[in-house]
């Protein structure tokens, strides 16, 4: 084991963030060899830290170390599993898109589940008495919007709160070879956008959470003692296949990367597929002059129970021939419905919800007023290059 990097973010040693690199020394010239390994796959590397602990969990059904759940691993080597908290989708990631999931307890293991997407989003101190020690392990997606995040960042502050450590088992981001997007603005924070930071990031959860801590956004500028343990043999530019659906409709590595752009849908009647068995690869609305391609949108238990357009015929694009890897954030989706609908105002049914994804309420009156996507991205450049110049002390892989 290598501590590469100890970053202390002028803060006494009892809040440092430690990095469990998996890089070699600076002038190096060869990674390690071998398949990829994820932070959690990484075992003897944090193993160390929650011996003989009381510990939390900050889990989804993404969280496995080969085939086998992180609590089974957990159990398996005598390790006080406390409580599970989840997040949006729950334990077991079937639940539908802003359902709220209820606190409960692990029919396999007896292991009390605490809800964070319900009134509570945030543990509470009670929640947290008697732990300590949390591991944060969730297959993040690298979308501002996407909620796994909101929760990693609410449990960071509790466990400042209650001084307890916190471990990220860290894991490659699908849509982490690059960032664009508007940069969140003040005044358009919420639980779908809680950091200044690109519609897609492009960090891991590992490199986020270091963020979070350097940039002192938790609340009252605290910071929470953070351990990163990094992936093996991952590097940005990698064309990463989730092991398993992160929620239930982004079933494959195409939703996954066309997600951040077919979002502000959400925002309409449109459909984006949500009632289909594929999610996030279609766009449609019940008017033939969206287009020659057909589906209808029914519920579906576990994906979507009430379906934008449920039951009825909706025409529009077929996306699912595009080649993944191909695809990176893109306004002409969105632009060109808007076109075909007549540039109606009633459009985009539900603005405010649109700004909160967007982050501001700029994008869209860029769009309204007629701007081309090349004209709003040339808005977009200073944001970027001073968050460019923001995330490099907190990158840890190539």
């Amino acid at each position: 084991m290598r501590l590469s990097r100890l970053l202390f973010f002028q803060l006494p040693v009892l809040f440092s963030a430690v990095v469990l690199s998996a890089c070699p020394a600076s002038g190096d010239t060869e990674v390690f060899k071998g398949p990829l390994k994820t932070g959690a796959d990484r075992i003897h590397e944090w193993l160390p830290m929650v011996k003989d602990k009381k510990v939390g969990l900050l889990v989804n059904h993404t969280a496995v170390t080969g085939e086998v759940h992180l609590v089974d691993t957990l159990l398996s080597l005598g390790i006080d599993v406390e409580r599970i908290f989840v997040p949006e989708h729950g334990f077991r990631g079937d639940a539908d898109a802003g359902e709220l999931i209820d606190d409960g307890v692990d029919a396999a293991t007896g292991t009390p589940i605490v809800s964070l997407y319900s009134e509570t989003r945030k543990p509470t101190p009670e929640q947290m008495a008697g732990l300590d020690v949390v591991i944060f392990d969730i297959q993040d997606v690298g979308a501002r919007f996407y909620t796994y995040i909101s929760s990693m960042h609410y449990m960071m502050e509790a466990c400042a709160e209650a001084g307890i450590p916190m471990i990220v088992l860290d894991r490659p981001n699908p849509n982490g070879d690059y960032f664009d997007g508007p940069v969140l603005q003040p005044g358009f924070t919420s639980f779908v956008g809680m950091h200044p930071i690109p519609l897609v990031h492009g960090l891991t959860v590992g490199e986020l959470a270091l963020m979070i801590n350097g940039e002192r956004w938790l609340k009252n500028n605290m910071q929470c003692h953070l351990t990163v343990v990094e992936a093996v043999n991952y590097t940005k530019d990698m064309h990463y296949s989730v092991m398993m659906p992160p929620s239930p409709n982004l079933p494959n590595d195409l939703s996954i990367r066309l997600y951040p752009s077919l979002c502000f849908f959400e925002a309409t009647n449109v459909s984006i597929g949500r009632g289909t068995y594929f999610p996030f690869q279609v766009i449609g609305y019940p008017d033939p002059k969206f287009g020659e391609f057909t589906f209808t949108p029914v519920s579906i238990k576990g994906m979507a129970t009430s379906p934008p357009q449920q039951n009825k015929k909706c025409y529009g694009v077929d996306l699912r021939e595009l080649d993944p890897w191909e695809q990176r954030f893109t306004l002409k989706y969105y632009m060109e419905f808007f076109r075909l609908s007549g540039n109606d105002a009633e459009f985009t049914s539900r603005r405010r919800w649109f700004n909160l994804l967007a982050g501001n309420d700029t994008l869209l009156k860029q769009i309204e007023s007629g701007m081309s996507e090349e004209e709003i991205r040339a808005t977009w450049k200073d944001e970027h290059a001073a968050y460019d110049r923001m995330r490099q002390p907190y990158l840890l892989y190539k």
